[in-house]
């Protein structure tokens, strides 16, 4: 049975990924996040092995990131996964990474990754087994809530 949410993922903020601010580039947050998918999909039998195996994959095609605190260097954070909804060819997640220190969330992610067939490099539909095994991992984070902050856009404010 998988956590709900899938709550394995610890990383640390390296000194190289500090920018001018003296806090953690925007990309390194999407570093961490992308590990965090990537210990996911292992553990749901989607992820490296899978692809070598069938020739199938997943590729993100949006997310949308917030920052709500900085991280500075040598930080520690963990990252909250949930698996929200997928169909035939597309899984929809959501990650909330977290200071350790403090407990405090730092930022979010939210994205959708379609079904790939690596030699056509094209959209098709998840393999059967693979299917299951996200409809498994799905079921166990059905109970779930839905964070508020899940299907936001950028806008300009209304002045």
């Amino acid at each position: 049975m998988i956590p709900a949410p899938f709550d394995l993922y610890r990383g640390r903020v390296l000194p190289e990924w500090i920018d001018l601010n003296g806090h953690m580039n925007l990309a390194y947050y999407t570093v961490l996040f992308d590990y965090a998918t990537d210990l996911l999909f292992e553990t749901i039998g989607i992820g490296r092995e899978y692809k070598d195996a069938t020739g199938y994959g997943t590729f993100v095609v949006e997310t949308h990131n917030r920052y709500e605190s900085e991280l500075l260097v040598g930080e520690e954070v963990r990252v909250a996964s949930q698996i929200l909804a997928f169909d035939n060819k597309r899984l929809h997640l959501a990650h909330e990474m977290f200071r350790l220190a403090d407990n405090r969330r730092a930022a979010t992610q939210e994205l959708m990754f379609l079904s790939i067939d690596l030699e056509r490099r094209r959209v098709a539909p998840f393999l059967p087994e693979a299917r299951a095994r996200i409809a498994a991992a799905a079921a166990a984070h059905a109970g779930l809530a839905r964070p508020l902050w899940v299907g936001r856009r950028l806008v300009m404010p209304q002045l």
